[in-house]
C-alpha cells in the first residue's frame, strides 16, 4: 500500500477549507473538493485551478463517494455540529482506500466522538487548522486507535505545507490553542451581552495590550459567528453548565444571517 500522500481530498469547502485546499496547492498534492453547495464548489475549483502553479490537479466532485476514492489524505472540514460530522465519516469510512488517512478539522469535537461510525479507527485523526496565512499551525490529536504510522503520516504532511504542527499529547476539547482562545473568547462574549462594554471597546484594549493582530471580535467575525456559536454549544453540549451557554445575543445575530465577513455584517459591518 502506499504510504505517501500524493491526494488530498476537502470534505467542505467553506473558510477554512478553502484555506486548506489553497495551502496544500502551493505543494505538489492533487486536490479532490467536495461540497453540498454546489455552485460555490464549482467557482472556487476553478480560481484554485487558476492559481495553483505546481505538479497536481484540482477536481470538484458531486459526491462525497467520487472525491475521495482515491485519496491518501480525507480532512472533513464541515459545521461544527456532531451529528453532521458522525454522517459524513460513516460515509468516509465506507468509500475511503484501506491506507487512507481520514481527519476531522474540528475545532472542538475530539475525533473519538466520531471513531465508533468506521471501521478503519487506526487511520483516524484530529488536524484542526488555524487562519492558515495569518496562523500557520494546526493542532494534531489521535483518536483511542490511533496508529503510530498514521499520527506521523499527519504530522509530516502538514509540515510539508509549511504549516507547524501542535502536538497534542492526550485527548482534550478544545485541543492546544483553540482551548486558550476559548477562554478569552468566552469572556470576552459575556462582557459584550452583559452589557459591561461595547464590543469596539474590548478590541481596543485588546489590540493595546498585544499591539498587532485581529481582535477577538474581529477575529469571531472572520470564522462565521454560526461557526463561533456551534463551537461554543459544542462545549455546553460537553460540560452541561449553564456558564458555558454562549449568549443568546449571539444566537440572535446568527438567526437574523449577521455572521460576519461572509455576510457583509456581523460584530463590524464590511464592503
Amino acid at each position: 500500500m502506499n504510504e505517501e500522500i500524493n491526494v488530498v481530498s476537502l470534505i467542505g469547502v467553506g473558510f477554512l477549507g478553502k484555506q486548506i485546499a489553497e495551502k496544500a496547492s502551493l505543494k505538489n498534492y492533487t486536490i479532490r473538493l467536495y461540497d453540498v453547495n454546489a455552485e460555490d464548489l464549482d467557482k472556487y475549483s476553478e480560481e484554485l485551478r487558476m492559481k495553483k502553479k505546481t505538479e497536481g490537479e484540482v477536481t470538484s466532485h458531486n459526491s462525497i463517494e467520487e472525491a475521495i476514492k482515491d485519496a491518501d489524505l480525507i480532512i472533513e472540514a464541515a459545521p461544527e455540529k456532531l451529528e453532521l460530522k458522525r454522517e459524513l465519516f460513516t460515509i468516509i469510512g465506507k468509500a475511503a482506500q484501506p491506507n487512507a488517512i481520514i481527519a476531522t478539522n474540528s475545532s472542538s469535537i475530539p475525533v473519538s466522538k466520531l471513531e465508533d461510525v468506521v471501521e478503519q479507527k487506526d487511520k483516524l485523526l484530529n488536524i484542526h487548522f488555524y487562519n492558515v496565512f495569518t496562523m500557520p499551525m494546526a493542532d494534531i490529536m489521535r483518536g483511542t486507535k490511533t496508529s503510530d504510522d498514521t499520527f506521523e503520516r499527519g504530522k509530516k504532511w502538514v509540515e510539508s505545507i509549511d504549516i507547524t504542527p501542535l502536538i497534542v499529547k492526550k485527548e482534550c476539547y478544545g485541543f492546544v490553542f483553540n482551548r486558550v482562545w476559548r477562554a478569552i473568547k468566552k469572556e470576552v462574549l459575556k462582557i459584550w451581552a452583559g452589557g459591561y462594554a461595547d464590543f469596539e471597546d474590548v478590541d481596543k484594549a485588546w489590540r493595546i495590550f498585544m499591539g498587532a493582530g485581529l481582535a477577538p471580535f474581529e477575529l469571531m467575525d472572520q470564522v462565521g459567528l454560526d461557526v463561533v456559536y456551534d463551537i461554543e454549544m459544542s462545549y455546553y453540549k460537553k460540560s452541561g453548565w449553564d456558564d458555558d451557554k454562549p449568549p443568546q445575543a449571539l444566537k440572535d445575530f446568527v438567526d437574523a444571517d449577521n455572521l460576519g465577513k461572509k455576510t457583509g455584517k456581523g460584530f463590524y459591518t464590511y464592503k
